[in-house]
């Protein structure tokens, strides 16, 4: 199937919840076309009269190829389904029928409240965003965008900053980890990041030679002297004028099993942030 490259008017999103699941299944189906360049305009929190008209009002000035919402309290949605038919604007109505259905078996609904699913089942929601940041931002990767962290974790090659990313992941918190390279200076994206977010990982030299021996033999080819004990001393020491320079407390993880690093870990990062940073008041 060959991509369309011409431009088509946009769909307008509409919810008021954050309107994300409406946004994630009409993408869905777009692709289904060659992935066109269909713009999406999300409009979240429309939860008063004047929201939706003005959901209804840039429908007209947009020449909007269809409204798709997902409004679940009645008088806003049945506005929304009004205006747009007055205007000739085909409206796609996510919830409307799912609703009207269940109500046949189950009455009346107790409230509307938009985000009612995630608020009651928030710690789900934010494990499953807090593992899905740490594989996307694991061993340096998408580096632009790490001061978006709540941790960031740093330290040399085989220092365990991939599992224990994960492991604090499942606690919920968004972990970045990245690595310091020998020969090459931190990346500059650091800078941005809040000092008070990082922790940086130390271990023997000693045991680093043994782990680094221990992947050269399973996967054969790996950086000159990565696994020579001069060149391990140096990289730890380097690691250890960086997080000096930088005032970045550590963690020394020799030995320890992995929980006792997270608890440590969290323990640096919670000391410097206090107690409302934490992950989970934002919800």
């Amino acid at each position: 199937m060959t991509s369309d490259s011409r431009t088509h008017p946009p769909v307008i999103v509409v919810s008021d919840g954050t309107g994300a699941s409406a946004e994630r299944l009409v993408r869905s189906m777009i692709v289904q076309f060659g992935d066109p360049d269909v713009p999406l305009i999300r409009l979240p929190g429309a939860g008063t009269i004047e929201a939706i008209d003005h959901a209804a009002d840039l429908a007209v000035q947009r020449q909007a190829m269809m409204v798709v919402h997902t409004i679940l309290v009645p008088e806003l949605r049945h506005r929304l389904i009004a205006r747009c038919a007055e205007q000739g604007i085909v409206n796609i109505d996510f919830v409307g029928g799912l609703l009207d259905v269940l109500g046949q078996h189950l009455g009346p609904p107790d409230h509307f409240r938009p985000g009612l699913f995630r608020r009651l089942h928030h710690e789900y929601f934010q494990r499953v965003t807090a593992i899905d940041f740490a594989v996307r931002h694991d061993d340096g990767q998408r580096i632009n965008h790490v001061d978006q962290a709540e941790m960031v974790l740093l330290g040399v090659s085989r220092t365990g900053k991939t599992p224990l990313s994960m492991f604090l992941a499942m606690q919920g918190w968004k972990v970045a980890n990245v690595p310091l390279v020998p020969g090459v200076d931190p990346p500059v994206q650091l800078d941005r990041c809040d000092a008070r977010r990082m922790v940086g990982l130390m271990i023997t030299p000693d045991l680093l030679v043994e782990h680094r021996t221990h992947r050269e033999s399973s996967l054969g080819t790996m950086p000159l002297r990565y696994a020579e004990y001069d060149r391990v001393f140096l990289e730890v020491e380097n690691a250890r004028a960086y997080f000096r320079k930088r005032r970045i407390p550590t963690v020394d993880v020799t030995n320890k099993p992995i929980e006792a690093s997270a608890r440590e870990v969290v323990s640096r990062v919670t000391r410097r942030l206090g107690v409302e940073n934490l992950p989970g008041h934002e919800l």
